[in-house]
């Protein structure tokens, strides 16, 4: 196998950061901008009039949203067997381009004009976004010796890709798919994700071997693997075939609360394993239970953060007054609002956290986590006050679902990036590859959830989004108030620690000095 080969500090050409960095940069910028223009369009296209001009498929609210739930948990989901690809068989950087080449096929048959190529576009986007989106994040960490400090900065200029990326999607995929045609707007997505692959393919040589070889194994093993996945792999075209010649089919909600049952089963199934097989120290399953709170917490807040892209898109559509200044904007135009707050708000919360860290003051993870779970129940109780001033007087402001964005990025900017250090700290070493794979797990299953509550919530109109509503703000706030109690618990066993510690040291010293004396 060739020697794996990290950049070294030296290397600062792009903003004092690996030159790497650029490929790896513009690569997530363009497969960001393709996922969210495009799912800026999915539930208003599935739930579009079949006549007159731009003409969807004319599903019902609640499967078109069961459908974006179960896309958005396999997305997430499929990053799991992607980083076992990339790890076994291909080397992270051969999977991200052969990722980026599906996710660009996968768009651009979205953009045929056909009903019956629906699903397959959004299924071989599914199978690329696996591949590439865990793996292009551990190749960022590649690009850096051990130790080196600018790790954290690189993954924040990296974090930058993807929200540059997802506003180039909401304003263009966004304008051309409600103003132009539904299919014009896939393309677009299309386009952009061939830019992604051009730049990656052409760039990819200042990678260097950053994650270039896959693990080193006796090859009879490695062949074993290939001879397993290719199984796999025929087995889901089969699957595809079937579905799309209309052999099998399914219904959309059910198959999306088997899903959802599912991914729960495996991460309990995970979880459970580390705690009772893993050999664990009782140090690490201490650790590995703040985990599963923080695992838990995450489920909860995708499930309502998500709803930007279903629920709170259609009460866009049906309930609020988009004409400013005489224009009509596309709906997709007012999830522009995230990542612009994001970019004004990021450097503030990181800011905020090293102040309070020099005061000693700054909260503990379970806290951080239910302050973005309390941000999360506020951006629904403006929720619901809209809906009942849309109850009133028919459409409302966009100003509610501006408010409701802030929130709903604060409660991200308290959580997300919080999340990720979360998992990288206190996972077992053993296992912290496959503890960022449960990450991208609780992604999955908030993906899926955010389907199914989002489908109840407009299932009867405006009478019937304030009921769920209502329960999320419930759950979000009996988490929260969980999770501070298990901070405070951390706390209190982290300061008993350390006392023990003290009082410890102190005894030596005493009998250290009493044998002198």
């Amino acid at each position: 196998m060739a020697m794996q080969k990290n950049l070294t500090a030296d290397d600062t050409w792009f903003f004092g950061h690996p030159k790497g960095m650029v490929t790896l940069f513009f690569t997530e910028m363009w497969e960001r901008m393709s996922y969210y223009g495009m799912r800026a369009l999915l539930v208003l296209y599935m739930t579009g009039a079949v006549t007159g001009f731009n003409p969807g498929l004319g599903w019902s609210e609640t499967d078109a949203q069961a459908i974006y739930g179960i896309y958005v948990g396999m997305v997430y989901f499929m990053v799991i067997p992607g980083g076992w690809l990339a790890d076994n068989i291909f080397g992270h950087q051969k999977a991200v381009l052969i990722g980026a080449i599906i996710i660009a096929l996968g768009h651009i048959t979205l953009a045929l004009p056909l009903t019956e190529t629906f699903f397959l576009g959004l299924g071989l986007v599914v199978l690329g976004t696996g591949l590439l989106k865990g793996n292009i994040s551990t190749i960022v960490g590649r690009l850096y010796k051990e130790g080196d400090e600018r790790i954290q900065a690189g993954y924040t200029i990296f974090y930058m890709s993807i929200n540059i990326g997802s506003a180039l999607g909401f304003l263009i995929v966004s304008y051309l798919g409600e103003k132009i045609g539904w299919h014009w707007g896939f393309g677009a997505a299309g386009v952009g994700m061939i830019f992604g692959v051009m730049q990656y393919i052409y760039f990819k040589r200042l990678l260097g071997g950053a994650a270039n070889e896959p693990n080193a194994m006796p090859e009879s093993q490695r062949n074993n693997y290939i001879k397993w996945s290719k199984i796999t792999a025929a087995a889901m075209v089969v699957v595809i075939g079937l579905g799309l010649f209309g052999i099998i089919s399914f219904e959309p909600k059910v198959f999306a609360e088997y899903f959802t049952v599912f991914l729960t089963i495996v991460a309990f199934i995970y979880f459970s394993y580390l705690f009772i097989f893993a050999g664990l120290s009782k140090t690490e399953k201490r650790n590995l239970f703040l985990l599963l709170v923080l695992f838990v917490g995450a489920v909860a807040f995708w499930s309502g953060f998500d709803q930007s892209g279903s629920s709170l898109s259609l009460f866009a559509k049906e309930f609020t007054d988009l004409n400013i200044l005489g224009y009509v904007i596309p709906i997709g135009w007012l999830q522009l609002a995230n990542p612009i707050f994001v970019v004004i708000f990021a450097p503030i919360f990181a800011g905020m956290w090293m102040q309070l860290g020099r005061l000693n003051l700054d909260p503990s993870l379970p806290i951080k986590f239910a302050i973005g779970l309390f941000f999360m129940a506020l951006s629904f109780m403006v929720m619901i006050y809209a809906v009942q001033l849309a109850m009133e007087v028919t459409t409302v402001g966009i100003q509610w679902l501006l408010i409701t964005y802030l929130l709903q990025t604060w409660g991200e900017l308290a959580l997300s990036p919080i999340g990720l250090s979360a998992f990288s700290k206190y996972a077992p070493k053993k296992y912290i590859g496959q503890m960022f794979g449960l990450w991208f797990l609780a992604s999955a299953i908030g993906g899926v959830l955010s389907g199914l509550l989002g489908g109840d919530a407009l299932v009867d109109g405006l009478e019937s989004i304030s009921p769920v509503f209502e329960f999320m703000i419930d759950y979000y706030v009996l988490l929260g108030i969980i999770l501070i109690v298990v901070g405070a618990f951390f706390a209190f066993f982290d300061s008993y620690s350390d006392l023990q510690d003290k009082v410890k040291k102190l005894e030596k010293r005493i009998s250290t000095l009493l044998k002198s004396n």
